[in-house]
C-alpha cells in the first residue's frame, strides 16, 4: 500500500487514474532570448528577441511568467506580476543578460530560491527577491559589459539594491486539492526600515495559439481563439476550446483588467 498521500497520488497518476501532473512548474521564467523563438535571417537569437522585447511580444512556442505555473500542453497560464512604485516596467519575468552582454556570458540578474515541490506538483513554494529600489537594468548591462573574461560577474547584490534590508521576501505556495483544483497563496514581507510601496498582480493568460497557428502542436490543431471572461467581482472564468473551462477564484472582490496577449507591433517595429 502506498505509505503516504503523495505516494498515492503517484500510483494513481502511474496507474492513468488521476493525471496530477498535469499542471507544474513547466512555465519557463525566462523565454526571451531563445532560440526556438528566433526568426532572424543569420539565427541572432539573442537580439531578435530581447527582454526589452518580451513585455510587448507574443511567443509562439513557449511562454515565461515569474513563479508560474502552467498546463502541461502550454495552453493556460498563471503567474505573479510585480510593481514597487519605482522600476519603468512590472516585473513578470526574470531579467537576464545575453550570451554577448555576459562577461562570462548568458546569466540571470535575479535573486529567487525555489523552496519546494512534490513529485506530483501537489505543493509547491518559491521565493523571490523584489527590491524597493528602481530594479538596476542599466547598471547591470553596462558594468558588465566593461568587465573582462577574467574579472569576476557583476551581480544584483553588488549593485546595492538590498542595502539596509530595503527589499520585499515575496512567497508564492500551490497546493492541490484535487488535480485540477489548486489553491494560490502569495504572501510578502518588507525586510527594510520603512513602509514601501509593493503591487501584487496575479494574472491569468492563454499562450497565443491564434496568430501563429498550431498544427503541428502536442495537442494538434487548436480551433477558435479561448477567451477570458469576468462572471462575478471575484471571479474570472478561462474558456478555452480544448481544455475546457477553468475558473480562477479571488478570496475578496478585485478590480479585474483584461488585455490581449497580442504583440505590440507599433511599439517594435513602427
Amino acid at each position: 500500500m502506498p505509505r503516504t498521500a503523495e505516494h498515492q497520488r503517484l500510483l494513481a497518476h502511474r496507474q492513468r487514474k488521476a493525471n496530477w501532473k498535469n499542471w507544474g512548474p513547466y512555465l519557463s521564467e525566462r523565454a526571451w532570448g531563445t532560440v526556438r523563438e528566433d526568426y532572424s535571417e543569420h539565427g541572432e537569437a539573442w537580439d531578435y528577441f530581447p527582454h526589452d522585447h518580451a513585455r510587448s511580444r507574443a511567443y509562439r512556442w513557449n511562454e515565461d511568467g515569474l513563479a508560474g505555473i502552467i498546463d502541461r500542453h502550454q495552453f493556460l497560464c498563471f503567474a505573479l506580476a510585480l510593481w514597487n512604485g519605482r522600476d519603468p516596467i512590472l516585473k513578470e519575468r526574470l531579467f537576464g543578460l545575453t550570451g554577448p552582454e555576459g562577461n562570462h556570458g548568458e546569466d540571470v540578474k535575479e535573486a529567487y530560491f525555489y523552496l519546494d515541490s512534490a513529485p506530483t506538483h501537489s505543493t509547491m513554494k518559491m521565493l523571490y527577491k523584489y527590491p524597493q529600489a528602481a530594479f538596476p537594468y542599466s547598471e547591470l548591462v553596462a558594468e558588465n559589459g566593461r568587465r573582462g573574461r577574467r574579472d569576476p560577474e557583476f551581480e544584483l547584490w553588488d549593485t546595492g539594491v538590498f542595502a539596509d534590508g530595503r527589499y520585499f521576501d515575496i512567497f508564492i505556495e500551490y497546493a492541490k486539492a484535487d488535480e485540477n483544483d489548486i489553491l494560490i497563496r502569495i504572501s510578502a514581507a518588507n525586510r527594510g526600515p520603512e513602509t514601501a510601496e509593493l503591487t501584487l498582480l496575479p494574472t491569468l493568460w492563454f499562450r497565443n495559439t491564434w496568430s501563429w497557428g498550431y498544427e503541428k502542436g502536442p495537442m494538434g490543431y487548436v480551433p477558435g481563439k479561448p477567451h477570458l471572461r469576468q462572471q462575478s467581482d471575484s471571479t474570472v472564468v478561462a474558456d478555452h476550446p480544448v481544455l475546457g473551462a477553468y475558473t480562477l477564484h479571488a478570496e475578496n472582490p478585485a478590480d479585474w483588467l483584461f488585455t490581449n496577449n497580442e504583440t505590440n507591433n507599433e511599439r517594435l517595429f513602427g
